[in-house]
């Protein structure tokens, strides 16, 4: 196709009526970044805390999976409504970014629950590690397919997964409607064959389902992937354009014992190694200490930190993610949940809650982390982390069409005094009411369009005896940090 005819093309598509509609909702149409030490700052500086702009009584028009416009809802013509195919009733509700997920392990919804009140080492060795030698590729597809159903549910339109078996879950992400970025998981105890899988899919898959699908190389994390297969790591990620999505300084202790034995905390490893250069998704960052900062601060650009705040509690470890740190030195910072093994939901909304409120504990500052500033890591800080913090993020004309609508007129967000504090602090994931993805609705009037999950949950519970036997006495791996 010529160039002229590339621009004809882009013409006719524009001139193409939009085929959905939203009216009548609020609008979450864009969020900002707070300035550096904003607590710093006077109060009555508003702008360097960080704001959330929300549109009142707008209306959203959506052509192809492209948001064509944002306007006051008086301003729709006839016209425009009779030529949409869908019109979508927004009053009493909320239009927010689809919510981004910038760390999981989503198959493990068929772990839920099994491993419970015991020390992260024992999670590991004892249960996790040896009950994962008994999955199936199947076993895969279904934890997928309740994974994605419930994020869907939740308003949760994209996720960073990182995963074995990536095959499957990458048809699931086709077949839901979903969008995630996927990384096949190795060791370096699976020798050459791992690395080259993890490449061989990320090459597969990069830009599949109408670019829903983005992909990235898998390191497990710096204590179970050798540097030697780190920098080989990062020379396929060069190749293939891709991101790296590994673990690393998980925790404070783990940050000292790679001190203790390798005179190098984690993120210098990823930085020798060259992984920090290619783009990555470091998730957790307990265990970032202030020196790191000179390693991460060169790739601010394209490395971001996943946080799961309610894990670290559950597992009685650190504060978490020195989010004030990483924020203030310019680092991307995303909302994760880590998988539903360790974290029991797969529910962005309900990470933000622990996020925020973790981060004011940690630093005994109730004007820290406020609620415009949680409303931007989960919405345009995480598409940053994903890449993609062009098109996704913001209900702005020209970026991609995922869209959740909110229902807040329920009784535990009402009155309404401010509406950035009600989708941190009250808001249910059961209040999503529609979710659309690529323009393409997938939840409606609260339920799935596109995944049965009942059926999935059934043959799911089928499995479950199977997955819980041990007695073969085998692990993946062993946990020794």
């Amino acid at each position: 196709m010529t160039n002229e005819q590339t621009t004809q093309e882009a013409g006719r598509a524009h001139e193409q009526p939009v085929h959905t509609i939203i009216t009548g909702a609020t609008v979450l149409s864009r969020t900002t970044r707070p300035a550096p030490n904003y607590t710093a700052l006077p109060r009555t500086d508003v702008a360097a805390r960080g704001t959330a702009t929300f549109l009142d009584d707008h209306a959203i028009g959506i052509r192809g999976n492209t948001i064509a416009w944002v306007k006051p809802s008086v301003e729709v013509t006839l016209a425009e409504r009779d030529a949409a195919t869908t019109l979508i009733d927004g009053r009493g509700h909320v239009a927010i970014p689809g919510l981004m997920n910038s760390h999981t392990h989503s198959p493990m919804t068929m772990f839920r629950g099994s491993a419970e009140d015991v020390p992260t080492s024992e999670w590991f060795n004892a249960h996790i590690w040896p009950m994962e030698v008994n999955l199936t590729e199947r076993d895969v597809t279904l934890g997928a397919q309740l994974a994605v159903g419930e994020m869907l549910l939740a308003g949760v339109t994209s996720f960073a997964d990182h995963y074995f078996s990536t095959d499957r879950i990458a048809e699931v992400v086709a077949e839901s409607g979903a969008r995630a970025l996927l990384a096949s998981t190795f060791f370096s105890s699976q020798g050459e064959e791992g690395i080259e899988r993890s490449a061989a899919f990320a090459e597969r898959w990069n830009g599949a389902a109408d670019g829903r699908i983005t992909t990235a190389m898998g390191p497990h994390a710096t204590y179970t992937v050798n540097d030697a297969d780190l920098e080989k790591t990062a020379e396929h990620a060069r190749r293939l354009g891709v991101r790296t999505h590994i673990h690393a300084s998980e925790s404070p202790s783990q940050t000292r014992s790679s001190l203790d034995r390798l005179g190098v905390t984690p993120i210098q490893v990823l930085h020798d190694t060259g992984i920090l250069e290619t783009g990555a998704i470091i998730a957790h960052g307990a265990g970032i200490i202030e020196d790191d900062l000179r390693w991460l601060r060169p790739w601010a650009d394209r490395v971001a930190v996943a946080s799961c705040s309610k894990v670290y509690l559950k597992h009685a470890q650190s504060g978490g993610t020195p989010v004030k740190t990483l924020h203030d030195a310019g680092i991307t910072v995303g909302v994760g949940t880590d998988g539903p093994a360790s974290h029991n939901t797969l529910d962005v909304l309900e990470s933000v809650r622990f996020l925020s409120m973790v981060q004011k504990n940690v630093h005994s500052d109730a004007t820290w982390l406020t609620s415009q500033h949680a409303l931007d890591l989960a919405t345009r800080q995480s598409a940053h982390a994903f890449g993609l913090g062009d098109s996704l993020g913001a209900l702005l004309p020209g970026y991609t069409a995922d869209i959740v609508l909110i229902d807040t007129l329920v009784p535990h967000m009402q009155p309404m005094h401010d509406l950035a504090a009600a989708l941190v602090l009250s808001v249910k994931s059961s209040d999503v009411r529609t979710v659309l993805v690529d323009g393409r609705v997938v939840v409606s009037g609260g339920r799935l369009t596109t995944i049965d999950v009942a059926s999935v949950a059934d043959e799911l519970q089928r499995r479950v005896p199977a997955l819980r036997d041990t007695s073969h006495g085998r692990s993946i791996q062993d946990y020794a940090p």
